[in-house]
């Protein structure tokens, strides 16, 4: 990770320095493993027991905590300890980021595709024909994109991603390693003479909306006709089923391990725990 000072995390979180300033900070660490030259948190009144003997050089702690920190060790007072870590969270992250362009020599393209010059394409990445993919987007190694794809600005494809046929991804979107957007909804007649089933064909599309996180190996069906649609913001965990012709309001959170049938619609700002299951065609308000 990129290497902080405790006043760079004194400005970057606006809070008060208590002890001592000298360390540098270069890894981060939780409240019972911390160790000198990293940095950890404190907002939850169970793990108190863990600062008496806290090796952390730097803590983030809570606004009224009433005590002093270790020798040869920083407290950063904050109203909110927890929210402020996701801040600096965010800013590593961004100092740390991949800032790769380009296309490597494996990568395969189709026809008739408009690519932004600063997009990533990592190994063995294979690229149908007439997509359109977005500026500062980053596809890793062994992603496979079909036909009519198109992907926004500034979304991470991570390896092993397959999308299909005409699948719209929008900006800002993560796609997490294994994930499949747009194959088949589970669609059937059975024959009641002889118990065989007649596959229907799948001709409608998914939409990903700007911000979607969708999770390692998780599914999203593609519709019968027009679109299975997750909408903006939503986050979707690991090892999630969207059948067919759902439409996930916006903001919605949902847990791993979680099933939608097919043609669910819930509301904004929905939350399903883990292995949630959805019967078909039910509203969510």
């Amino acid at each position: 990770m990129v290497e902080l000072s405790i006043s760079q995390l004194v400005e970057l979180t606006g809070g008060t320095l208590v002890g001592n300033s000298n360390h540098l900070i270069v890894g981060l660490n939780g409240i019972e493993y911390a160790k000198e030259g990293e940095l950890t948190f404190f907002y939850l009144d169970k793990y108190e027991r863990y600062l008496d003997n806290c090796r952390a050089s730097c803590v983030l702690v809570p606004s009224n905590l009433n005590r002093t920190p270790n020798e040869n060790q920083a407290y950063i007072k904050l109203d909110k300890p927890y929210s402020s870590l996701v801040k600096l969270l965010k800013y590593i992250e961004l100092q740390d980021s991949d800032k790769k362009t380009g296309a490597h020599h494996s990568v395969i393209i189709g026809d008739s595709c408009i690519i932004d010059n600063s997009v990533y394409l990592g190994e063995n990445v294979v690229i149908g024909y007439n997509c359109k993919i977005g500026a500062g987007t980053k596809i890793y190694s062994n992603v496979s994109i079909a036909d009519n794809v198109v992907i926004g600005r500034n979304t991470i494809i991570y390896p092993n991603v397959s999308i299909y046929r005409n699948c719209l991804i929008g900006n800002s979107c993560i796609v997490q390693s294994g994930a499949v957007i747009g194959s088949d909804g589970f669609g059937y007649l059975e024959n009641p003479e002889d118990g065989s089933y007649d596959r229907i064909p799948q001709l409608g599309n998914v939409v990903l909306e700007d911000y979607v996180e969708i999770g390692a190996n998780s599914t999203i069906d593609r519709a019968l006709m027009g679109c299975t649609r997750i909408r903006k913001g939503s986050k979707i965990d690991n090892l999630v089923h969207i059948a067919h012709n759902c439409d996930i309001g916006e903001n919605t959170g949902i847990a791993a391990q979680a099933g939608f049938s097919g043609s669910v619609k819930t509301g904004n700002r929905c939350r399903f725990g883990g292995q949630t299951g959805i019967a078909g065609h039910l509203e969510i308000c």
